[in-house]
């Protein structure tokens, strides 16, 4: 079936089967390998994206029922090809990224979180990312990372190479 959605500020059209789930259809039918297969359950949050907003688990959602939606994924969150959203640089300067499996659904809880509660507390960090599970690390720096980004301006992104000072 013909499915047409915007994804990442640019509308996307392909043929998918009726019963693909939204996470596939980004991974295979539209080449946006970030968004992870953890669990295909929906208890690990690597395969977190927002729609129309909202932060959802793109293993569980069937992806005719985004038709005509707006879908963000990890590829969408940097402004641009040169820069870092203020959570990316945080992971990227406090360590928040390990093996990368967690880190977009990571990064993405972590935005959501962000727009809620633009300074939270750490009690509000560690239940904002609870959906969010990490296999290799004990999520001190993950948490590190979330509440650095909550520290820097919005609105300046950085480059890779700025955020790596």
């Amino acid at each position: 079936m013909r499915l047409t959605l915007t994804v990442n500020g640019i509308e996307r059209t392909c043929d998918v089967h009726p019963l693909a789930r939204l996470l596939d259809v980004l991974r295979r039918d539209l080449s946006l390998p970030g968004t992870k297969e953890g669990c295909g359950e929906g208890e690990c949050g690597a395969c977190s994206v927002f729609v129309d907003g909202k932060l959802v688990n793109s293993c569980l959602v069937p992806a005719i029922q985004v038709a005509g939606r707006d879908i963000q994924t990890i590829e969408g969150v940097a402004p641009s090809a040169e820069l870092l959203d203020r959570v990316q640089e945080a992971f990227l300067r406090h360590g928040g990224a390990q093996c990368g499996i967690c880190t977009p659904g990571m990064i993405l809880a972590a935005k959501a979180l962000l727009a809620e509660h633009p300074q939270p507390s750490m009690a509000q960090v560690r239940e904002g990312l609870g959906g969010n599970l990490c296999r290799c690390t004990g999520y001190t720096k993950i948490f590190e990372s979330v509440v650095a980004a909550a520290a820097l301006p919005s609105d300046s992104p950085l480059s890779p190479d700025e955020a790596k000072r």
